[in-house]
C-alpha cells in the first residue's frame, strides 16, 4: 500500500508541476478566442489562432522570463502534446471524401516538395555556407518535413550536439512563424492562380509546422485550412520512411567500427489523425457530439499555439547566426516560389 501512496503523491506532484504552465497558455488563448471574435480583426485575416501565438510571443520575450521556472513545465506540455491532442481532434472537421480530394496530387507534391528542398539544403549547407554536414540536415529536415518536430527527430539519427540542434529549431521557428502571416497576406494576389482548396495544399505542402499551417489556413478560410492540415499531416507521416533513409545514409557515411543503430521516431498523432477523419466519415456520433469535440479542438489548439508562442524567443536569432539564418532564408525562399511553381505543375499535369 505503501508503495500504491508513494506513486499516487507522486503523480499528484507532476501534474501540480504542470498546471500554472497551461493555466497561463489557457488564459493567453482565451484572450486570443475573445480578440479573434472581434470583427475589425477577424475582417484583418486575424485568427484566433493567430492571435494566439502573437500575444504568446510577446509575453515570451517580456514577462515570461519571470515565470519559466514556475510555468516551462506546463507550457511545453501544451506545445508538445496538447498540439498533437489538437491534430487529433482535428479529424473531427474532416471526412475521408475531403482526404481523398487532395489524392494523389497532394502526395506528389508533398514528395517533391520534400526531396528537392532537403536536396537543396544539402548542397547549399556544405558547399554554399560551409556548414557542418549535421547542420545541414538538421535545418534541411526542419525546412522539408514538419519545423522543430522534424529536426528534433532527425537528432538523433545523426547523433548532433544540442547546439546544433538548438540552431536548427531556431531557424524554421523564426521563419515558420513569418509564413503564418505571409501565406494569408500573398494569398489575393495568389487567388487567379490558386482556389481555396489548392492553396491550402500548397501551404501545406510548404509551410514549416503543423502549427503554423492550421493558423495560416484558419486565416484564409475553412476550405484551405482543411486542404492545408490534410496536406501536412500527409507530409508529416513522411517523416519516418525520410529518417529510415537518413539512417541510412548515415550509416553509409558512418566508419564501420563507429556505426550505432539509430533511432526512428514514428509521428504516430498523424496516423491517429487520419484513423480519426476516417471514422468520422462514418458518421457515427452524433452532431451535437461532433461539434463539442470540435470546439474543444479549438481550446486546445489555442493554448498549444499560445505555447509555441510563449517560447519563442527574440534571443534564438542571435544564437542562430548568419549562415544557418541565410542557408534556412533561402530554403524558405524556395518553399514559397520553387513550392508554389510544384504545387501549379503538378495541378496542372494532373488535372
Amino acid at each position: 500500500m505503501s508503495e500504491i501512496t508513494q506513486h499516487l503523491n507522486l503523480q499528484r506532484i507532476k501534474a501540480g508541476m504542470l498546471l500554472p504552465g497551461l493555466a497561463l497558455s489557457a488564459l493567453v488563448a482565451g484572450v486570443a478566442l475573445w480578440a479573434g471574435a472581434w470583427p475589425p480583426l477577424a475582417h484583418a485575416g486575424m485568427s484566433a489562432l493567430t492571435l494566439a501565438i502573437l500575444f504568446g510571443i510577446l509575453i515570451g520575450n517580456t514577462l515570461y522570463p519571470r515565470l519559466t521556472e514556475t510555468c516551462d513545465e506546463g507550457v511545453r506540455f501544451a506545445k508538445h502534446y496538447l498540439l498533437r491532442l489538437g491534430i487529433i481532434l482535428y479529424g473531427f472537421r474532416l471526412t475521408f471524401t475531403q482526404i481523398a480530394d487532395v489524392g494523389v496530387s497532394g502526395i506528389v507534391i508533398d514528395v517533391l516538395t520534400l526531396s528537392s528542398t532537403f536536396m537543396l539544403a544539402c548542397w547549399l549547407g556544405q558547399k554554399v555556407f560551409g556548414l557542418d554536414r549535421q547542420t545541414s540536415w538538421l535545418i534541411g529536415a526542419g525546412s522539408s518535413i514538419c519545423g522543430a518536430a522534424a529536426v528534433l527527430a532527425t537528432e538523433p539519427v545523426v547523433k548532433a550536439e544540442s547546439s546544433k540542434v538548438a540552431v536548427a529549431v531556431a531557424t524554421v521557428v523564426i521563419y515558420g512563424t513569418l509564413a503564418i502571416f505571409l501565406y494569408p497576406a500573398i494569398y489575393p494576389l495568389l487567388s487567379t492562380l490558386f482556389s481555396p482548396e489548392t492553396y491550402g495544399i500548397y501551404m501545406g505542402s510548404t509551410m514549416h509546422e503543423v502549427a503554423q499551417v492550421v493558423a495560416a489556413g484558419h486565416a484564409i478560410s475553412p476550405e484551405a485550412e482543411n486542404a492545408a492540415v490534410i496536406a501536412k499531416m500527409l507530409r508529416v507521416m513522411m517523416l519516418a520512411p525520410f529518417l529510415i533513409v537518413l539512417a541510412m545514409r548515415v550509416k553509409a557515411l558512418t566508419p564501420a567500427n563507429a556505426a550505432q543503430k539509430s533511432k526512428i521516431t514514428i509521428p504516430w498523432f498523424a496516423l491517429f489523425f487520419i484513423v480519426v477523419a476516417i471514422f468520422n466519415s462514418f458518421h457515427l456520433l452524433p452532431q451535437g457530439v461532433v461539434n463539442t469535440l470540435v470546439t474543444l479542438d479549438t481550446i486546445v489548439l489555442a493554448m498549444a499555439m499560445a505555447a509555441l508562442g510563449l517560447t519563442t524567443h527574440i534571443s534564438a536569432l542571435k544564437r542562430a547566426g548568419a549562415k544557418p539564418l541565410l542557408m534556412a532564408l533561402v530554403l524558405f525562399v524556395w518553399l514559397i516560389v520553387g513550392g508554389g511553381a510544384i504545387n501549379l505543375l503538378v495541378h496542372h499535369v494532373m488535372a
